[in-house]
C-alpha cells in the first residue's frame, strides 16, 4: 500500500465528498429553481434499489433493505470535480 495521500482511502473520501456536495446542490436547485425544462434536466435523478435481502443463519436472522441510491447529474458532476481536485492536489 502506498504511503502518502495517494492511498485508496484518500480518493474514496474525496469521491464521497463529491457525491455529498453534488447531492446537496441538486436538492438546493430543485427547491429554488423555477419550473422549467432546465430544472428538470439539472435535477434529474435515477434511484436504483435492491429489495430486501434476507440472511438466515439458524442462530439469527437478518433482513436488510430495501437499499436505494439516488444518483443525480449534479452528483456525478461533483464526483468528477472532486476526483480532478484530488489528482491536482498531489
Amino acid at each position: 500500500m502506498p504511503i502518502g495521500p495517494r492511498r485508496p482511502l484518500f480518493y474514496v473520501s474525496f469521491l464521497t465528498l463529491g457525491f455529498v456536495i453534488g447531492g446537496f446542490l441538486s436538492a438546493l436547485l430543485a427547491r429554488f429553481l423555477p419550473e422549467s425544462p432546465a430544472k428538470e434536466f439539472i435535477t434529474w435523478t435515477v434511484a436504483p434499489s435492491v429489495g430486501p435481502v434476507h440472511l438466515n443463519l439458524i442462530i439469527f436472522s437478518l433482513t436488510l433493505g430495501p437499499l436505494a441510491l439516488q444518483v443525480s447529474l449534479l452528483g456525478l458532476l461533483g464526483v468528477v470535480l472532486a476526483y480532478l481536485l484530488a489528482r491536482s492536489l498531489f
